[in-house]
């Protein structure tokens, strides 16, 4: 349909027209709305006598029968699509389903929790199960006394306990937290002036998050920097140690190298060099 402009003034009944729902509110004097209504669940025609599968949808009537509680009940009447016959079907509010009233019969296709050791999820039917054991009854109490002796009243005198320390003193404890408040606030400033000091000194972008000090990775830091600084100790002087044996065995070589070449020279003297060459001449006595 189009929107149409209707004036505040206008009068339906003056001038002839119908409701704001159209065909649907035909029977709107009745308490009667047509709504769409989807089957919850198959049926049999108590008229034909044939079946009805879940979610074939009738355009039935719907009507408020009650309430449960503060939740409303309604019936919807509709129409077999196979014969002339009425069927109504109502809501139950009390057990969340949806119940046939007449002119049809469920067809009874649910799962039973129980059969497949599980528990029913609505027990309407407590009441008429039979009476109730005396002692298994006399059991169940004498449990939930003790429980309630052993946990539950233990419990509630704590809370009670811990409720009236709270509520003694209300001012008192609001003014002793705003202290701890005030004097953690200051100690927070004055660490962030002296990061901010810290990064404007060593040019550190301002986004950059420094470390808190720490007695314990202070200690670590010291340790480990005074192992690193034997290592390296121990490192340079196993090199000095391997540097002079390599020193001592080059000369002691260059000595019996001198001594092969001519017996006639001191161990401490060397021949002499011309033009960076040995002419081998010794004098003689």
């Amino acid at each position: 349909g189009f929107n149409k402009y209707y004036p505040p003034d206008f009068d339906g009944e003056k001038h002839g027209s119908k409701h704001a729902l159209g065909d649907r509110a035909r029977k709107i004097d009745q308490g009667i709305l047509i709504t769409r209504f989807e089957l919850p669940f198959n049926i049999w025609c108590g008229t034909c006598n044939n079946h009805i599968g879940m979610g074939v949808r009738y355009n039935a009537e719907k009507r408020k029968i009650g309430m449960y509680y503060s939740t409303p009940m309604f019936a919807f009447r509709c129409k077999c699509h196979l014969c002339d016959g009425w069927f109504e079907i109502r809501t139950d509010p009390q057990n969340t389903r949806y119940v046939v009233e007449s002119g049809a019969r469920k067809q009874e296709v649910d799962w039973d929790p129980e059969e497949n050791g599980g528990f029913a999820v609505h027990d309407t039917n407590a009441a008429e199960a039979g009476p109730v054991d005396p002692l298994v009854a006399l059991e169940k109490t004498a449990d939930a006394l003790k429980r309630q002796d052993e946990i539950g009243r233990p419990r509630i005198e704590s809370l009670q306990t811990v409720s009236d320390r709270y509520n003694t003193d209300p001012y008192a404890l609001s003014s002793k937290v705003r202290k701890r408040f005030r004097e953690e606030k200051k100690v927070e400033k004055a660490i962030k002036a002296k990061d901010d000091e810290v990064k404007r000194r060593y040019g550190l972008p301002e986004a950059l998050p420094l470390v808190r000090d720490d007695p314990g990775l202070d200690m670590e830091a010291k340790e480990q920097f005074k192992q690193a600084r034997r290592k390296l100790l121990l490192e340079d002087d196993s090199s000095s140690r391997r540097f002079s044996s390599k020193a001592s065995l080059s000369s002691s070589l260059l000595r019996n190298t001198l001594r092969k070449v001519d017996p006639f020279t001191n161990n401490h003297e060397r021949p002499s060099r011309a033009n960076g060459k040995n002419l081998g001449i010794s004098i003689r006595k």
